[in-house]
């Protein structure tokens, strides 16, 4: 990917104008946002985003579920704003408690990354890895080639064990941050 600006701009400079346009920041440098080149991951990262939202405001009411390449700051000085396929914040997170205009500076209790022919599993990783080391609890790579959806958590000291794989035969759970929430994997992909 080919660098946009030479300047190294800050989170701020780069959301007033970059808004809705397909870049990220990363490390100070605006880079193109790798497109997905398919309808498919777009309607998996709906169906995800749906089965959150629905879930949220029946279960956990004022959060926020947020998709198309959501802002995510990871990283200051340089600073680093990755483009979440999907997102959530509970209310508690969401400044005055309600979502606004502009970056969210605490960071999201979930980040949702869908696998396009167009990424490349070290692309996925290197987000996963930004997004906890930011301190989002878990990060959900969902890949339509494996019908998998895998949760990533912050190693608690015992080593990377790869994520918790869920199987297109299983339901995705995240009691951690969702409690109660629960969706069949194959969902996501049919």
């Amino acid at each position: 990917m080919g660098v946009v600006a030479d300047k190294l701009m800050t989170a701020e400079e780069f959301a007033a104008k970059y808004d809705d346009a397909p870049f990220e920041l990363v490390r100070g440098s605006v880079v193109p946002l790798a497109m997905p080149g398919s309808n498919y991951h777009g309607w998996v990262c709906a169906k995800l985003a749906r089965y959150l939202d629905e879930f949220v405001e029946a279960h956990a009411p004022g959060g926020a579920v947020c998709s198309n390449d959501t802002y995510v700051v990871v990283g200051r000085n340089p600073d680093t704003v990755r483009g979440a396929d999907v997102a959530y914040w509970p209310m508690a997170k969401l400044p005055g408690g309600k979502l606004t205009w502009g970056l969210i500076y605490n960071p999201p209790h979930l980040c949702a990354e869908v696998v396009s022919p167009t990424n490349t599993w070290s692309d996925i990783l290197t987000k996963v890895d930004e997004y906890l080391a930011a301190g989002v609890p878990v990060a959900v790579v969902l890949d339509p080639d494996t019908q998998t959806a895998t949760a990533y958590r912050k190693p608690n000291g015992h080593g990377d064990d790869g994520g918790q794989v869920f199987k297109v035969v299983e339901d995705l759970t995240l009691p951690d941050i969702l409690p109660g929430f629960s969706v069949p994997v194959r969902k996501f992909f049919e």
